[in-house]
């Protein structure tokens, strides 16, 4: 009963950072200002003409959609896209213990890239650099490729990537450092960079019903874990 409170203790302790880190994205959506492109330009403007340019941050977040000229083009389908992240998996079986065969995987290759690109509104555009955020992708492929030789079974080829044309929201932090006006990941901690495919208010319920679902799987594993570990020690 010991080992079992132990572990029950552990997964609470996981499900704690997990559900503070879904709190400090949920805080991070909700802080941000709502702008247009147009609205940043011409603050960033304004801001170059009163105390220079260099000068200004702001932490926002606008919709918009994704456009670039040079474009990536994913590994595997060779997607015109401007994020990607590429893996290839070895499926085999392997005999355990008891001389049974089991399903096993294990990861060949797994390449990520991404490139800056513009995120236009109805009223202008935006660049985005997006080193640094938590980007959502569109999986544009799971294939099995059956390859069998000794104990490999074959190969699982996936890929996903942030498309051109996307709708996407960007929250993150906005500067004229460069001398132009980029959104890039933010300098404090506490304030996440994101690139969703929801839109705010979706981005929003979900985060919240996760970090709802998190606290109770969180408390209800660290009852159980003290309530096994104090049987264990007393019985």
């Amino acid at each position: 009963m010991k080992v079992i409170g132990i572990v029950l203790l552990v997964m609470s302790a996981v499900m704690f950072f997990t559900r503070r880190n879904q709190q400090q994205k949920l805080f991070s959506i909700k802080r941000a200002r709502s702008v247009t492109a147009s609205e940043l330009t011409d603050t960033a403007g304004a801001v170059a003409d009163e105390i220079g340019g260099g000068n200004w941050r702001d932490y926002v977040k606008l919709w918009g959609q994704v456009v670039t000229a040079q474009p990536l083009r994913s590994e595997h389908k060779q997607e015109p896209c401007v994020h990607y992240v590429s893996t290839v998996t070895r499926e085999y079986e392997e005999k355990n213990e008891e001389g049974k065969l089991e399903h096993k995987t294990e990861q060949v290759s797994s390449n990520r890239r991404f490139t800056q690109f513009w995120l236009k509104d109805d009223t202008g555009s935006i660049l985005v650099n997006p080193d640094g955020a938590a980007i959502d992708t569109v999986v544009i492929m799971d294939e099995f490729r059956q390859e069998r030789s000794g104990s490999t079974l074959g190969y699982r080829y996936a890929e996903s990537v942030l498309p051109l044309g996307q709708a996407v929201l960007v929250v993150g932090a906005v500067s004229d450092a460069t001398g132009q006006v980029v959104i890039g990941q933010p300098v404090q901690a506490d304030h996440r960079y994101l690139i969703s495919i929801k839109d705010e208010e979706l981005l929003a319920t979900a985060t919240s019903r996760n970090a709802q679902n998190t606290g109770i799987a969180m408390f209800i594993c660290l009852g159980l874990g003290t309530a096994l570990m104090i049987w264990g020690l007393i019985s």
